[in-house]
């Protein structure tokens, strides 16, 4: 019989948040750190089932997969469901660079009315709904750490980080979560 060795989540059965913030931890997903050029996108998009985001702070999404703009040439793509991303991608016949972080990083839902209070405590960039509206995504820090901070409704974001990093993140939302609801 053959060990099977079984990844445990970095933050397995964290949870945190206060009267006003639900910190959770996203299930296992699938990512993809995807680099291509614009005459590439089609393909890509047609492979992926979503069309993929050419405006900057933009996502889309198609089911349980999300493309996620982080740059001209760089999107993070998430499938929830845990589908095998890079083999969609590497059916697209066409120029890119497609890396799998699906272990990389970890993702933590942040939710409820003190959503944009407790992540404005770490994050530079202006939250609110009309700035940062419900699709909304970006690469940014929160305290010392970088993150992909994506709003995946109008008092929900999802925060994707380093596996390293997610203890002192989720630490410091907790803390943050703590603060807003006082």
């Amino acid at each position: 019989m053959a060990n099977v060795a079984i990844r445990k989540s970095a933050l397995a059965g964290r949870l945190g948040g206060s009267a006003t913030v639900r910190l959770t931890t996203a299930p296992a997903a699938s990512r993809v750190a995807l680099r291509a050029p614009a005459e590439s996108l089609a393909a890509l998009s047609s492979a992926l089932g979503l069309s993929v985001p050419t405006t900057p702070k933009t996502s889309s999404r198609a089911g349980a997969r999300s493309a996620l703009w982080l740059g001209p040439d760089e999107w993070l793509v998430v499938d929830e469901a845990g589908a095998d991303l890079m083999a969609a991608i590497s059916g697209a016949g066409t120029l890119h660079s497609a890396t799998d972080v699906s272990h990389r990083n970890v993702a933590i839902i942040v939710s409820g009315p003190g959503v944009e209070a407790t992540l404005s405590a770490g994050c530079p960039q202006d939250l609110s709904l009309s700035s940062f509206p419900i699709g909304a995504a970006s690469r940014t820090i929160f305290g010392k750490a970088e993150i992909v901070l994506f709003r995946t409704e109008e008092d929900t974001f999802r925060v994707e980080c380093w596996r390293s990093f997610s203890d002192y993140v989720f630490g410091l939302l907790n803390e943050a979560a703590e603060d807003a609801g006082h």
